[in-house]
């Protein structure tokens, strides 16, 4: 059985069907630095480096296809769903900062400018509860008159805006953790956060995993965490609760 990708296809852009037996088509468009965001039972591929398309993934029909592409190409933004929309922040357009709060609507394929912030932000990480966005880590740069400002680039800290009230608050922050090199998942009650400690080395043994509790606004750090590997994402998965009979 040979699982090497076809001659004629980027390896980046076909994946191997273990029951199929056979290679199947990815997306259609090769992108690096993209976001990828589930709405509705559906993926969505945002962007990318000097990319503006975005493409839909319909696991129904194994296939993607090209939606509503960006207004404009984003570099270091994030993306995420938020009560069945896509709403996009930060990062650099191929000119300037992105001040610009994008939303994408799947029902009618199209994206809109929701609001300008006077603060910009880029690489950061998002999820969303409810109607709240939380921002997780980042660099933040021209703060507002009402907001505080980071003493160092490099700092964990965590806001959260409301797409209904359109309000942003700033709720935690720890100077002593990264906001740049980190990967987070929403569970339960929490954001659970990996990232590491920029008062030390940047040796792998200096990672710490915590998790900021959304609704006591607090940190809890946890001792175990995996130790080594490179590039690793945090996620959480619910599984259907099996008892034996």
């Amino acid at each position: 059985m040979n699982q090497r990708p076809p001659s004629n296809c980027h390896p980046s852009k076909v994946y191997w069907h273990e029951i199929l037996n056979g290679w199947l088509d990815l997306m259609g468009n090769m992108r690096s630095n993209f976001k990828l965001v589930a709405v509705n039972s559906k993926l969505y591929a945002i962007g990318g480096q000097a990319v503006s398309n975005v493409e839909c993934y319909n696991p129904e029909q194994d296939a993607w296809n090209f939606v509503a592409p960006l207004p404009n190409p984003l570099a270091e933004f994030s993306a995420c769903e938020c009560k069945g929309k896509i709403y996009v922040i930060g990062g650099y357009t191929t000119r300037d900062r992105n001040m610009n709060i994008l939303q994408y609507c799947p029902s009618a394929d199209i994206w809109t400018l929701f609001e300008t912030c006077d603060v910009h932000i880029r690489k950061q990480q998002m999820v969303s509860v409810e109607e709240t966005i939380y921002i997780v880590g980042g660099c933040l740069h021209e703060l507002g008159p009402n907001r505080r400002s980071s003493q160092s680039e490099d700092m964990l800290t965590v806001q959260s805006y409301n797409t209904i009230t359109r309000q942003w608050l700033y709720l935690k922050e720890n100077t002593s953790k990264s906001g740049l090199n980190l990967t987070c998942a929403l569970h339960n009650d929490g954001i659970y956060i990996m990232s590491r400690d920029v008062t030390l080395s940047t040796s792998l043994e200096h990672r710490v995993f915590l998790k900021y509790n959304i609704f006591s606004d607090s940190w809890e750090a946890f001792r175990r965490f995996p130790a080594f590997g490179h590039n690793l994402l945090v996620s959480s998965l619910y599984l259907p609760n099996k008892t034996e009979t």
